[in-house]
C-alpha cells in the first residue's frame, strides 16, 4: 500500500511540475511573440504591430542632455505617419534575453540600423489579452568600428 501511495504521490508532483513548464514555455513564447511583434512593427514602420505590441499605458524614458525625457504612447506613435516599408538590408532587429516571473517579464532587445545600435530594455506584464510592453527604456550608440592593422610584413 505504501508503493502505491508513493507512485501516485511521485505522479502527481510530476504532472504538476509538467504543468508549470508547460505554462512557463508557452509564456516564453508569448513574450517572445510580442517581442517580435515590436521588432516587426519598428524595422518596417508598421504603427499596428507596434501598437499592438505596447499597453496603453506604455512609455518610453530616454536620456538626453542629462535629462530624462518620457514619451506616452499616443505621441511616439505619431512617428509612424508613413505608409509600412520593406526593412533595409543594413538594418536587424533581435532579443537578447527573456526573464519571465509569474504575470511580468524584462527583456533586452537591440536594433541595429547602418550607424546606430539602438538598445532597449522593456518591461511586460501579462494582462487577460495577453502579453504587453507597459515601459521602455532605451539608449543609442554609434556602431563601434574596428581598425585592422596594416599587415607589418609588407
Amino acid at each position: 500500500m505504501r508503493k502505491v501511495l508513493l507512485f501516485i504521490g511521485l505522479n502527481l508532483l510530476l504532472l504538476h511540475v509538467n504543468a508549470q513548464t508547460d505554462e512557463g514555455t508557452n509564456d516564453w513564447h508569448l513574450v517572445q511573440k510580442t517581442l517580435h511583434l515590436y521588432i516587426d512593427g519598428i524595422g518596417t514602420s508598421d504603427s499596428v504591430k507596434v501598437s499592438q505590441s505596447f499597453h496603453d499605458s506604455w512609455q518610453l524614458k530616454y536620456l538626453e542632455d542629462d535629462k530624462i525625457n518620457i514619451i506616452k504612447k499616443p505621441k511616439y506613435m505619431e512617428r509612424f505617419d508613413i505608409a509600412p516599408h520593406a526593412k533595409s538590408p543594413k538594418w536587424s532587429g533581435r532579443i537578447v534575453f527573456i526573464d519571465i516571473t509569474h504575470t511580468v517579464a524584462v527583456a533586452k532587445v537591440e536594433i541595429s540600423t547602418a550607424k546606430l545600435l539602438f538598445t532597449d530594455y522593456f518591461n511586460l506584464m501579462k494582462t487577460n489579452e495577453g502579453w504587453f510592453i507597459v515601459d521602455k527604456i532605451s539608449t543609442r550608440s554609434p556602431h563601434r568600428t574596428v581598425e585592422i592593422p596594416a599587415n607589418p610584413s609588407t
